[in-house]
């Protein structure tokens, strides 16, 4: 369960990007950043890009993170944060994963789905990363 949830979280994180200022000048890696400078993350373009995810990056593969995150990212800790990171990490995180899990897994225990044939695949940014027309599933009592 925790592979389909990160693999859905790094396809569509509920937030594309996040917007940091930096308050003293500081120092990351060869860069050095002002105070008072934005700094742009965007999230679903590191979560898209093939040179930490590889060529099948549009692919929905959760055994990415059989082995966990760390190895998912080459240890690239800053390569998978659709909650955010660090001090900041969203405090719904936890909370809103184990919703996911009690919910798919009550689901799950009577019912199998599979995708509509009416389903038209459309994320759409309006605020959070949403389906625009929802998402239209055939349940079949098991």
């Amino acid at each position: 369960m925790n592979m389909i949830i990160n693999e859905c979280m790094r396809l569509y994180p509920p937030v594309i990007t996040v917007t940091r200022k930096v308050e003293r000048e500081v120092r990351l890696g060869s860069m050095t950043l002002p105070a008072n400078m934005t700094i742009f993350m965007p999230i679903l373009a590191l979560h898209h890009d093939p040179r930490i995810w590889g060529e099948d990056v549009h692919v929905f593969k959760p055994e990415r993170f059989a082995e966990g995150v760390a190895k998912a990212t080459n240890n690239n800790a800053a390569a998978f944060f659709p909650f955010g990171s660090g001090p900041r990490t969203c405090v719904g995180l936890n909370f809103t994963t184990n919703e996911a899990k009690i919910t798919l897994s009550m689901i799950l225990q009577r019912y199998k789905f599979t995708l509509s044939p009416n389903y038209v695949h459309y994320p759409s940014d309006i605020f959070l990363l949403t389906p625009k027309d929802g998402v239209k599933v055939v349940l079949e009592s098991i």
